[in-house]
């Protein structure tokens, strides 16, 4: 072997050996015979191993094609040798090159051989034909010993790699093949030497590709300014799309710094994480913007933008530029002003309550005309929708101002959450989103302390709402885990956001405020410019509790609300002893109750909380203070204060814990008594809580169904804006599911009253004579206008109609901007197809946002199927439709009960169009996928899902999930209680 090893080696043949050795050493005829039987001896030996050296390569071969075609990756080596030579070059790439016999580019997680450190990344942007150049250099270390690089690309060309050692052996690497694998969208580098712990390397990759339509990566949009489309291109890199822009580490985890230079035509202009640090012009009219360092950061947070936009600016206190950045002519008409002035108070704001500085010079807000998402909150280039951030003072509502308010504070949140501390993994992005949600009602408290946002809307627009969804069985923890890639867009839904903010604010009510922004404060310190898991969050409040005296484990207390899906009911129960006792029980709260049933596995869980109770007890004068009770268990009992006949229970004090409350019938009946007799003494928050459980457990069947419509009959005398907005919800569920019913007219009926006729009169009354006036009061009389005009009430009918007309025959719209969403709805609900037209007229003339989303709407409201249909097309055709007001089109149909089977339909119809648009931000396509299904409640309906599901369901298999349980309660509740609750409305309404 060795010496047949060595021949080859050498470049000679067996036989020239025994050539030369018959020369040199003459033999006898004996010797010769031997010689020539050793020859042929020698001939044989070779040729056998030929034979079998060819086996083996045939065989190689023949595995590596197979190899190849499982992997879908398209292999490629350096230089432009054949095709066949690269795929023998790449043949070895499953064993030998890798970590502990495995292939690491198949798994979803990169692995934890590299940590990158710096990327140097340059691009040259080319906006006449939408494609893009690039060069990153990144510096990393390698953690343990491994020839393999794994890094993120997708959709990217890649066109060169070198690789370069820091070492005492400082070079270029060998390289001995690269693919793409594209199923886990990774790229592979395999070198012919291992990479050595705590060592430096640096990698070098060219590149290009396009800028897409889609708007995910670096993406393009467009305006239209002065008759002129004008494009711009930006990036959307949350969560795992930073891949399509550069070869990068695509994990939170792993965080570096980066040094982004742009180049472009000198007739756009870039934005960046950081301030342009240096400039250059070149003679053929570009530019190229090179930008400061960034502090470490997640790749998903980096971001940059090309645009001809102008800005305006502010300087806080402590000098850090705010810039926002629009389209010429909005910026010009200051509809970018509120945006700016509330983003200076709420940076100082932020600093003060976290005791933590921001840590960038600038912060620039970029208002674009098309995003998957409201906005993203990119590290110092913050990125809005146009729609959730200019705002029109003459036109837009309080309602838009109050939405784009706390998308503004919402972002300005992530800047601490999310930017400076990072979750470690997907399965906790509730520790960033969670604490934006609920910093949106903090920060706007800051700003406008008589919305009562945080006490008050956060009830009615989180607590409830979230709620509805996690009551399903359908539902899951609010930390999950992420098996394969698309789970992680799946955890960006409203359980992270609504859920998590919920738990926040019950855990920040029991440790106090105090405690609390210790406990925050410390986490910030510790983290910042890191990553944390919940756990690093709950040991820093555990301490804070300690320093306190307060031996607490909020581990414990919150990995039962964390760790497990929905939420507990809490039944009170007065005991018939004399020793003020009442028993408090516990039990998983689901709307269905046959789920248990059904899916006895997940059921017979032992779901069981650690509940902070506060409990007050009440008559009709007095309520006393609350008390904390701590529930663990499935039953107790516990002492309170005296309680004779007419004392009545009320648990959860001003809604601050995630649960809901439930009574005895004769504690409800005492506390409807309280309403209707003196519903002050139960607070605001309380009155609105009651609502809300009363509605959903009726409906659950834990209650009879004339409980809550006895309960709302005290609205009559309710003055506040929060019961009646709890109410107007829980009564909109509500006649979404009898709509189409024969005796639909009753419901109506029983819920106009002279309250109605009052309050639509005064709120247009008042409206008129001051359009901007926002108050508690304001807030009610449009709440009860809109229910009375949904329910009929003709005096509101009148005014409306009044109104629409006087717009239409002066060109003048003297229609409050708080009260038009309601007029010009039933305006074009009431009147004729020249309304519609008229609406759809001024829709695509105007140019304020806030109006054209309002009007937009407004032609949903029709009752011309014709005109609804034509709605439809129209929105997924026009490019005057954002894409997000697509969604919102298709939804409100199917809220109108004459376009709610159209909307189903149209949504099975395009379904592959909307899927391939939203299909990868499932964000959107699960809002799409509710909206459009919920009030679904026939038998018939319910069947046509399942059968969408089967051929359709896809990446959006949770989605429908939900979707089938909710249509099957409609379906249930329509069985089980609809004729009984007609029979008690006939009855009430006779009596």
């Amino acid at each position: 072997m060795g010496i047949e090893d060595a021949s080859m080696r050498n470049g000679r043949a067996l036989s020239d050996q025994w050539a030369d050795s018959v020369v040199v050493r003459p033999r006898t005829t004996e010797q010769h015979i031997t010689v020539n039987k050793r020859l042929v001896l020698g001939f044989a030996i070779s040729i056998l191993t030929l034979i079998i050296v060819t086996a083996i390569a045939i065989t190689l071969s023949v595995s590596f094609e197979r190899c190849a075609a499982e992997s879908s990756g398209a292999l490629a080596a350096n230089g432009s040798s054949n095709s066949k030579w690269k795929q023998s070059q790449n043949a070895n790439i499953s064993h030998r090159d890798s970590e502990d016999g495995q292939q690491p580019w198949r798994h979803l997680r990169l692995p934890a051989t590299l940590r990158p450190r710096h990327y140097d990344l340059r691009l040259s942007v080319y906006m006449e034909n939408f494609t893009f150049s690039g060069e990153v250099h990144i510096e990393f270390e390698c953690v343990h010993s491994t020839k393999l690089i794994v890094l993120h690309t997708d959709r990217l060309e890649v066109d060169k790699v070198l690789v370069y050692s820091d070492s005492k052996k400082a070079g270029v690497m060998r390289i001995q093949r690269r693919f793409h694998y594209q199923p886990k969208q990774v790229y592979v580098i395999a070198l012919h030497r291992e990479m050595k712990p705590l060592r430096t390397y640096k990698i070098n990759i060219t590149f290009h590709a396009h800028i897409e339509h889609e708007l995910l990566g670096f993406f393009r949009s467009s305006y239209v300014l002065n008759g002129e489309r004008r494009f711009l291109a930006v990036t959307q890199f949350s969560p795992t799309h930073a891949r399509k822009a550069f070869p990068c580490f695509d994990e939170p985890i792993y965080k570096a710094t980066f040094r982004v230079s742009l180049k472009h035509e000198s007739s756009y202009q870039s934005l960046s994480n950081m301030p342009v640090e240096a400039s250059t012009s070149d003679e053929d009219g570009w530019v190229t913007n090179h930008f400061s360092r960034t502090p470490r950061m997640s790749t998903y947070y980096l971001a940059w933008a090309v645009c001809n936009f102008t800005y305006r600016e502010a300087v806080t206190e402590s000098g850090v530029v705010i810039r926002l950045y629009a389209r010429p002519d909005a910026i010009q008409s200051g509809s970018g002003d509120y945006a700016l002035h509330i983003t200076k108070r709420l940076l100082q704001f932020y600093q003060d309550y976290f005791k933590v500085k921001y840590s960038l010079p600038k912060l620039d807000l970029l208002a674009v005309p098309k995003h998957p998402y409201a906005a993203m909150e990119n590290w110092g280039l913050s990125v809005f929708v146009e729609q959730k951030i200019l705002l029109d003072p003459d036109v837009s509502s309080f309602s838009y101002q109050m939405e784009l308010t706390m998308v503004v504070v919402h972002e300005i949140c992530h800047q601490w959450f999310g930017d400076l501390v990072t979750p470690v993994w997907w399965e906790d992005v509730w520790l960033k989103e969670g604490f934006a949600h609920y910093f949106e009602y903090i920060g706007t408290d800051f700003l406008f302390p008589k919305w009562n946002m945080e006490k008050q809307r956060f009830l009615t627009d989180v607590l409830h709402e979230v709620m509805l969804l996690d009551g399903l069985a359908s539902s899951h923890p609010i930390s999950q885990e992420v098996f394969q890639a698309t789970d992680i867009d799946r955890v960006f839904d409203w359980i992270a956001y609504k859920k998590g903010a919920a738990l926040i604010r019950m855990l920040a009510n029991v440790m106090g405020q105090p405690l609390f922004q210790r406990g925050l404060n410390d986490y910030l310190m510790t983290h910042m410019y890191g990553n944390a898991a919940r756990d690093d969050l709950w040991n820093k409040f555990s301490e804070a509790m300690q320093r306190e005296g307060k031996d607490i484990n909020i581990t414990q207390v919150m990995d039962r609300w964390t760790l497990q899906m929905g939420y507990p009911v809490v039944t009170i129960s007065k005991n018939d002893s004399l020793d003020n006792s009442v028993t408090i029980s516990q039990e998983h709260f689901v709307y269905d109750t046959d789920a248990k049933i059904q899916n006895p596995e997940l059921f017979n869980k032992s779901f069981q909380w650690q509940i902070p109770l506060t409990l007050a007890v009440g008559n009709s004068s007095h309520i006393s203070t609350e008390t904390i009770i701590w529930v663990s268990n499935k039953t107790e009992t516990h002492r309170v204060g005296h309680m004779g006949g007419e004392t009545w229970l009320l648990g959860n004090i001003n809604q601050t814990g995630y649960f809901r409350v439930n009574y005895d019938l004769h504690n409800w009946r005492l506390l409807i008594q309280q309403l209707m007799t003196n519903s002050t003494i139960i607070s605001v928050g309380n009155r609105a809580g009651l609502i809300d459980d009363v509605f959903n457990l009726a409906r659950a069947g834990y209650l009879p169904q004339n409980v809550p419509l006895q309960m709302i009959s005290y609205l009559s005398q309710e003055t506040e804006f929060l019961p009646w907005h709890a109410a107007s919800r829980a009564l909109y569920q509500l006649d979404k599911l009898l709509d189409r019913t024969e005796d639909h007219s009753l419901f109506s009926v029983s819920l106009i009253s002279d309250q109605f006729t009052v309050c639509c009169i005064l709120t247009l009354t008042s409206a008129i004579r001051n359009t901007r006036l926002i108050s508690s009061s304001t807030e009610l009389q449009r709440e009860v206008m809109m229910l009375a005009c949904s329910f009929g009430n003709k005096h509101c009918h009148r005014q409306a109609v009044s109104l629409i007309s006087d717009w239409i025959s002066s060109n003048k719209n003297r229609i409050p901007p708080n009260v038009r969403d309601i007029v010009y709805c039933t305006g074009v609900s009431l009147m004729d197809e020249d309304v519609w037209e008229f609406i759809w007229m001024k829709f695509h003339s105007s140019t304020a946002i806030s109006e054209k989303k309002v009007l937009l709407e407004a032609l949903t409201c029709s009752d011309n199927i014709f005109l609804l249909n034509r709605l439809l097309n129209l929105s997924l055709t026009s490019d005057l439709v954002p894409d997000q007001d697509v969604i919102d089109v298709i939804i409100h149909v199917g809220r109108n009960p004459l376009g709610r089977h159209l909307a189903w339909r149209y949504f099975c119809e395009k379904w592959d169009i909307l899927n391939s648009r939203y299909g990868e931000a499932l964000f959107m396509n699960s809002k799409l996928i509710s909206g459009v299904t919920e009030f679904l409640n026939t038998e018939a309906e319910l069947n046509e899902l399942k059968e969408f599901i089967l051929t359709n369901g896809g990446e959006s298999a949770p989605a429908f999930a939900r979707a089938v349980e909710i249509v099957q309660a409609n379906v249930k509740w329509h069985i089980l209680f609809q004729q009984q609750f007609y029979r008690w409305l006939r009855k009430a309404l006779d009596g």
